[in-house]
């Protein structure tokens, strides 16, 4: 069993339509990756995206599908088109962003627990099932799952976003034991913020959520990363470099914590 070369292999970004699914795209592209599926709900930046992918590298066909990665019947459909459209499915990039901002959980309202949760966790979980019958029939792949420092690092304000983001962390872990006799490795990164990002821009912009990523950006010492910095992680974890790298839970931040 051995991974598979960037020029080799087939991909989908779910959450490919901004922030770090679009730098994914376009670095995976520039790696050589000659087929990928990009995933997220708004077909225009879809559209929008995957002509940026194919000016950064001519060679790359890029198909879409329009669909919400929570919704189970939705993503089944879509994850089933990618892997017709390109004869199987060798790298997994989740990059979903919750609708989640962070706030002290007296603060919240109940009601939004369930929709923060399902926008962050469930989404990974369901494509990562979806594409391991592929992977484990070709025992090769490389499953990626983007999550947050705040799945290790205990801070006011994230007690559900950070509930959410250890719940990818663990099944992660937990999946890269599984499927490793496949082939098939499973990592996570977690970084804190991301500038650039319409996430960072919803979280920044008032509130106890401004404060606490003012104070974070502060200890970035390093820099505060980029959608850019995460992608080149994520094209490391997807190729033959990695290959004995599995159930990992990788921080890029810049300094924030050392996670």
């Amino acid at each position: 069993m051995t991974a598979k070369r960037c020029d080799e292999s087939s991909a989908v970004i779910v959450g490919g339509s901004t922030g770090v699914g679009v730098q994914t795209a376009i670095q995976l592209a520039e790696a050589g990756v000659p087929r990928m599926t990009l995933i997220a709900r708004s077909p225009d930046r879809l559209a929008a995206v995957a002509d940026q992918v194919r000016d950064s590298a001519g060679r790359v066909t890029v198909h879409t599908v329009s669909a919400d990665a929570a919704d189970l019947p939705q993503i089944t459909a879509a994850i089933a088109e990618a892997e017709s459209e390109m004869h199987g499915i060798d790298v997994l990039v989740n990059s979903v962003a919750g609708s989640g901002v962070p706030d002290l959980l007296h603060e919240l309202d109940p009601a939004s627990f369930a929709q923060t949760l399902r926008g962050q966790l469930l989404a990974p979980l369901i494509t990562s099932r979806l594409v391991l019958p592929g992977m484990y029939a070709r025992e090769s792949g490389s499953i990626i799952n983007i999550a947050s420092d705040a799945a290790k690092v205990a801070t006011p304000g994230e007690t559900v976003l950070g509930a959410g983001m250890a719940g990818i962390v663990m099944f992660t872990r937990a999946l890269a034991l599984e499927a490793k006799r496949s082939g098939v490795r499973v990592n996570a990164i977690t970084p804190s913020l991301i500038q650039g990002t319409p996430t960072t821009e919803r979280i920044t912009r008032e509130g106890f959520s401004a404060k606490l990523f003012a104070g974070a950006a502060r200890q970035a010492h390093l820099g505060v990363v980029e959608p850019a910095d995460i992608a080149a992680l994520v094209v490391f974890l997807a190729g033959p470099a990695a290959a004995k790298l599995t159930g990992q839970a990788i921080s890029v931040n810049g300094g924030i914590s050392a996670a």
